[in-house]
């Protein structure tokens, strides 16, 4: 039940980036709800697309449509009628659904009988894919492809998640450990500004 309160809320959380962008980018209330449905459910569409798990998972699971439906309401409300909220807040509650996020592609991966690689992998699509898409679309540079850490606290989610489930460890002290490893690189990233080193042709 935790899990499934943690996932409902990466889902609104990643929605109302969704929102915040289209806002900034001025586009009408379709938009808004069209940006903030990839971002919040497309990484799982991805997923279990990959993963031939038909259908995918929101086709039976409707609730996180209205779920997204209702942020985006709310948001748009929201964003007529600013409020002040710290600097910290959405990144601190992205960085919470990343982190179920991860652990839940990682685990449905792995009950597809797929190999530890693939899970870390179809986690890290599950928590950024929809980003990707939401950032395409608005025509800015994903934030898997900036410095900033964002997808190797992913990677090192899913590892950790991976190894303990190869040790033995029970199921869910394992996705524990994979979303408070993923939580914790992307919190220590957001607090000290971390990023990696970026490479090009230097003049």
């Amino acid at each position: 039940m935790l899990l499934y309160i943690l996932d409902m809320f990466g889902t609104a959380v990643f929605a109302i980036s969704g929102v915040l962008l289209a806002s900034k980018l001025r586009m009408d209330p379709f938009g808004m709800i069209v940006l903030a449905m990839v971002t919040a459910i497309g990484g799982g569409t991805i997923r279990d697309m990959a993963l031939g798990a038909t259908p995918v998972f929101w086709v039976n699971q409707p609730e996180y449509l209205w779920m997204i439906l209702v942020t985006c309401i709310l948001s748009m409300l929201l964003i007529r009628q600013p409020r002040r909220l710290p600097w910290y807040f959405l990144p601190v509650a992205d960085a919470i659904g990343l982190a179920v996020f991860v652990a839940i592609g990682v685990d449905k991966a792995l009950s597809y009988g797929a190999s530890p690689m693939v899970a870390v992998i179809m986690g890290v699509i599950t928590g950024c894919g929809g980003g990707i898409i939401r950032d395409v679309l608005a025509r800015e540079i994903p934030m898997l492809f900036r410095t900033e850490v964002y997808a190797t606290a992913c990677i090192a989610g899913g590892i950790i998640h991976t190894v303990a489930l190869a040790a033995n460890v029970d199921v869910e002290i394992a996705s524990i450990a994979g979303m408070i490893t993923t939580l914790l690189i992307r919190l220590a990233a957001i607090r000290w500004h971390l990023s990696l080193p970026v490479f090009g042709s230097g003049k």
